[in-house]
């Protein structure tokens, strides 16, 4: 019977669980890390070798149109998103199960065509039944794999793209520091099919909703504002802009409502103005996120699962911060 020892922790076992020990263990592994470098590195020139040749990404990369068309980013962004979170993509694609019965099916995407067909989810937002049968692939495996792209955007896009500085009031320009920072602020709606039971109808009712229901329902936007926790990151130097709909929250400017039985003064005409106009830059990027049908057309999943509705809102804002770049708003 082959028996093992190692020097290094001074266990033994049978050779049957030496391999199981020498993976683990912190004296016997340093002799394999040049080996595992070398097949790492070989499996990340074999995954990104699928992206010449494999669809869609070898069709989309032709041409910035057809990029820009499929993903809503050209191709330098699509670049630019893959180098954010190529680390773990290629270590998504290198632990996935590759053996499959039938062999009609794709094995795996390349990491880069995991990415790209995130992207073209959440701006066309297809079902998993269409993007299966376009990409020849099992219907729960694009499930899984959406699910798990958008997590990985979530914590490597999102983070490097929509950040709230700390010391936003100290920051500097080239004419010294800021003064007059202005945060404007604005909510719109996540439209749902209509619920079956009645009390989800009831909860999660919504007026401007096309479909007269959202995600949360009928939720005032001053608690919105209040329970986001955006408050506690302003400094009383940051001038927060909104809309009627949040008059009665200190520190909070918002148009001049009319006084009963008389006209609004020409000061408070001009004031109103004033934050319309300072207030249309939300109204843009609200119409920017809704580009992205996964926001601006019925949402299809789970109604209660807010954390994964979060996640997306925050993934989709991050793109459209990466687009802003390039179209910045007009002013």
């Amino acid at each position: 019977m082959l028996t093992w020892t190692c020097a290094g922790s001074g266990r033994s076992g049978l050779y049957t669980h030496y391999y199981h020990h020498r993976d683990n263990c912190n004296y016997c592994t340093p002799e394999l890390e040049e080996e595992k470098q070398q097949k790492m590195e070989e499996k990340q020139q074999e995954l990104q070798a699928l992206d010449a040749k494999q669809r869609p990404w070898s069709e989309w990369s032709r041409s910035n149109e057809s990029c820009i068309q499929h993903t809503g980013h050209d191709i330098e962004q699509v670049q630019e998103l893959y180098s954010m979170c190529e680390q773990s993509l290629i270590n998504y694609c290198s632990h996935r199960n590759k053996e499959h019965t039938d062999s009609t099916i794709t094995p795996y995407l390349s990491p880069m065509n995991l990415l790209a067909v995130t992207l073209w989810y959440l701006k066309y937002y297809h079902s998993e039944r269409y993007i299966a049968t376009e990409l020849n692939l099992g219907r729960s495996t694009v499930n899984y794999l959406l699910s798990e792209v958008i997590n990985i955007l979530h914590s490597c896009v999102y983070r490097e793209l929509i950040s709230f500085p700390a010391d936003i009031a100290k920051r500097r320009t080239p004419h010294g520091p800021e003064q007059n920072h202005k945060l404007i602020v604005d909510s719109t709606v996540i439209a749902i099919p209509e619920p079956y039971d009645s009390e989800q109808r009831k909860a999660y009712y919504h007026a401007k909703s096309p479909t007269n229901y959202a995600i949360k329902g009928s939720v005032h936007d001053i608690t919105v504002l209040r329970d986001s926790g955006l408050l506690e990151h302003v400094e009383d130097s940051v001038q927060i802009i909104d809309d009627k709909g949040y008059i009665g929250e200190e520190y909070v400017v918002t148009p001049r409502k009319k006084p009963h039985g008389r006209e609004l003064t020409d000061e408070d005409k001009n004031f109103n103005r004033d934050i319309n106009s300072a207030r249309a830059a939300i109204e843009n990027i609200n119409q920017r996120l809704k580009t992205y049908a996964i926001l601006g057309s019925i949402y299809r999943g789970a109604i209660d699962d807010f954390h994964k509705i979060t996640k997306i809102v925050q993934v989709v804002s991050a793109l459209c911060n990466m687009n802003l770049n390039k179209h910045p708003i007009r002013k």
